[in-house]
């Protein structure tokens, strides 16, 4: 399954229990689908903001069991039986909704607070549904997966910079920029040694948080568990990538390779029940 549209919702890979699929890869679709609504084509804010609002209402639909309208059949048909059949907490699949509308006038955001109730919103629910459908609802699991979650979703921010600015996504808050001296009008749009230091700054953030999380990898059974060490270990590493190229993500976007994977790999294997993982 393609991740091209939706970069932060772990996939239902073969490590997936096969009882789990369905579930995940309705509320996979849910989202991309409002994704794409929100952020894919030419349609001017206002149709999009429309477009969401009639999606928000089949959500609803969908939730007391009615039939959805055709528009949208191949997304709430199975959603609507995977709400059904696993008790999915609607309120965390319209949290998903809500960040997308907040997408769409591309706002800004004033400091890392307010950045992170965006996250609440467009991250956090993801962890949340996989915990609810592997039976795990203690506090200390959601906020381990919530900090996973946010902290996936900064990594993206600051891993794609150099995408984001050019287009008018800025995630890069007005507080942390005066903080480092840069002026906010207009947005910064090469590096300079004010925004390395920025841009390490952010990444150091979002390290702490993952590492804070980290250790839900040894409460989710069997092949989650697993998967998890895999996206933590991707997070880390595209943290490791934006500092080995001085945090010059202004102007480029690091990636990885079949190396880092390798790597990432054997960090999984070597995690253990501490906060960092171990180096190899």
């Amino acid at each position: 399954m393609s991740v091209e549209h939706y970069e932060n919702f772990p996939v239902a890979s073969w490590l997936c229990p096969p009882a789990l699929r369905p579930p995940i890869t309705a509320i996979y679709w849910f989202a991309r689908r409002a994704d794409d609504l929100a952020d894919e084509g030419d349609a001017p804010a206002a149709q999009r903001l429309a477009d969401l609002a009639d999606y928000r209402a089949e959500l609803q639909k969908a939730a007391r069991g009615e039939a959805p309208g055709p528009r949208w059949a191949g997304v709430f048909t199975p959603l609507a039986r995977q709400i059904r059949t696993h008790a999915l907490p609607v309120a965390l699949l319209d949290d998903l909704l809500q960040a997308f509308v907040r997408d769409v006038p591309n706002p800004r955001y004033a400091d890392r607070p307010a950045l992170l109730d965006y996250c609440r919103q467009s991250a956090n629910p993801v962890g949340r549904l996989l915990l609810h459908l592997h039976g795990i609802r203690d506090p200390e699991a959601l906020a381990q997966s919530d900090a996973i979650c946010s902290a996936l979703q900064l990594i993206n921010f600051w891993q794609d910079l150099s995408v984001d600015l050019p287009r008018g996504r800025c995630y890069l808050t007005d507080e942390d920029l005066a903080r480092h001296g840069i002026d906010t009008a207009p947005l910064p749009a090469t590096d300079t040694p004010a925004t390395r230091a920025l841009v390490a700054d952010l990444c150091a953030w979002a390290r702490a948080m993952m590492l804070s999380g980290a250790p839900l990898v040894h409460r989710l059974p069997g092949r989650a568990g697993w998967e998890l060490r895999g996206v933590v270990q991707g997070g880390l590493r595209i943290l490791e990538k934006i500092d080995a190229m001085q945090h010059c993500s202004l102007t480029r976007r690091p990636t990885l390779g079949p190396a880092d994977l390798a790597l990432m790999t054997w960090r999984s294997l070597w995690m253990r029940r501490q906060t960092a993982p171990a180096q190899p």
